[in-house]
């Protein structure tokens, strides 16, 4: 993956709406300094970059009545190619599984789960997530209570990387 060059307006804007990406482009260009077509175009072009991968609501699984959430560490009993492909596959398809990590350690996959119920989370677990093949064994941990969630990226090593990126030579 190719490292983006960003400017320090780049940053501004990003900070922005990583806060809130629902602000209007005309609050967003006056919270910056800069004129609303400059900053549609910087925001377009963060887009078509990949660097913005979308818009979303951050929906409370508790308050739509998703009381299981758990982090589930996965072994499999091979690593070729058709393994790796098939076992992502299976897991792209189930809406229990909201994030999927290739980790290094003893696990091969970490996946973050979210079942109405424990009596939904034990199904998935034994009637989809067991039964996959290449499957070897998997660690569950229940997450009992979440402190907090950030989010997106720390913006205050972003930008000072910006800074001394596009500091003169010598500065």
């Amino acid at each position: 993956m190719k490292n983006i060059k960003l400017d320090e307006m780049d940053v501004k804007l990003l900070t922005i709406l990583q806060e809130n990406g629902r602000i209007t482009n005309l609050e967003l260009a006056k919270r910056v300094g800069i004129s609303p077509p400059s900053c549609l175009r910087r925001v377009r072009i963060l887009e078509e970059q990949k660097i913005i991968r979308g818009y979303h609501a951050d929906v409370d699984h508790v308050a739509v009545g998703f009381h299981a959430p758990a982090i589930v560490q996965v072994f499999l009993s091979g690593h070729k190619d058709e393994v790796v492909q098939q076992f992502l596959s299976d897991v792209e398809g189930w809406p229990e599984v909201r994030e999927c990590y290739m980790v290094t350690g003893e696990a091969d996959y970490v996946l973050k789960i979210v079942a109405q119920d424990w009596d939904s989370y034990r199904q998935f677990l034994i009637g989809k997530l067991l039964k996959t093949p290449n499957v070897h064994k998997v660690h569950s941990s229940i997450i009992m209570r979440k402190f907090y969630d950030r989010g997106g990226v720390p913006m205050e090593f972003l930008e000072e990387r910006v800074k001394n990126e596009n500091a003169p030579d010598g500065a």
